[in-house]
């Protein structure tokens, strides 16, 4: 008697994911909205969590798909909202596979102006990030299944700025932006590297420049001239990563940072 070989999944079995059910936080913005779609369009059943329940409950109606779709209130700069939202997640999907940690608290202040108070508080975005990601390893484990957790860092988190792109137009990028995405960048090693026995994955997706429609003209130009591509990225260039990273197509992949960047840290 042999042993036969297992059966290859087709590429859209691998991106499929339909019976699934992801949480993303702060999906109503500019990056997170494509997010989500991108989750949705593959199958899953998405719950997007906001500080705002009326915009959740908007970017949750907004959504297709086969799956159905929830909205909940989650301020993940607040340990109480996140204990609270995430378990509410649960009761309205039944249960939370994918996480994806989107939300960000921004501030403007640069190196120059930033107080002790301020940094700290900018740092505490990744108290958040992991604290959920908790929250989601414990009920994976809990239900004995898999699960997937996709941070969302950034290109800074790799790279130091670009000063002339800012010059005259506002702020420095933020040296508590560049301190906190860092920190993600390496907590989710760490996560994965522990969590990996659990069958928990554990990879941060960093985006390049994707300013959104509000950023400066002058901005925009600038990081233009930067790129390699010589353009800024679209918000629907980060489905197909987000897709790997959160669904089987990625089953062997943890503990990496993805960068969609369009060849800005290759330089």
């Amino acid at each position: 008697m042999t042993n036969k070989p297992p059966i290859e999944p087709t590429i859209h079995e691998l991106f499929d994911l339909t019976g699934r059910v992801a949480l993303v936080t702060g999906a109503a913005g500019h990056l997170g909205a494509s997010m989500a779609r991108a989750l949705a369009e593959a199958g899953a059943g998405v719950v997007i969590s906001s500080r705002d329940a009326s915009r959740a409950e908007q970017a949750a109606k907004s959504l297709s798909g086969p799956a159905e779709h929830h909205a909940v209130v989650i301020d993940h700069m607040d340990e109480t909202s996140i204990e609270t939202g995430f378990d509410r997640a649960v009761e309205l999907a039944d249960k939370i596979d994918i996480l994806v940690n989107n939300g960000h608290e921004p501030l403007n202040e640069d190196w120059s102006t930033v107080t002790a108070e301020q940094f700290t508080r900018q740092l505490a975005n990744a108290t958040g990030y992991f604290l959920l990601a908790r929250k989601l390893h414990d009920h994976a484990v809990e239900r004995t299944a898999p699960a997937a957790v996709v941070m969302i860092g950034s290109m800074y988190g790799v790279v130091g700025s670009y000063p002339d792109a800012y010059k005259s137009i506002g702020p420095a990028s933020p040296v508590s932006y560049h301190a906190l995405k860092g920190g993600i960048l390496h907590m989710t090693r760490h996560l994965a590297v522990y969590w990996a026995k659990d069958r928990v994955r554990v990879n941060c997706l960093s985006p390049g420049p994707f300013p959104s429609p509000h950023a400066s003209p002058e901005l925009v130009k600038r990081l233009n001239a930067k790129s390699p591509m010589h353009r800024i990225g679209l918000p629907h260039e980060l489905k197909g990563a987000l897709l790997l990273l959160a669904g089987d197509a990625g089953s062997y992949i943890t503990g990496q940072n993805l960068l969609v960047d369009g060849g800005w840290t290759a330089w």
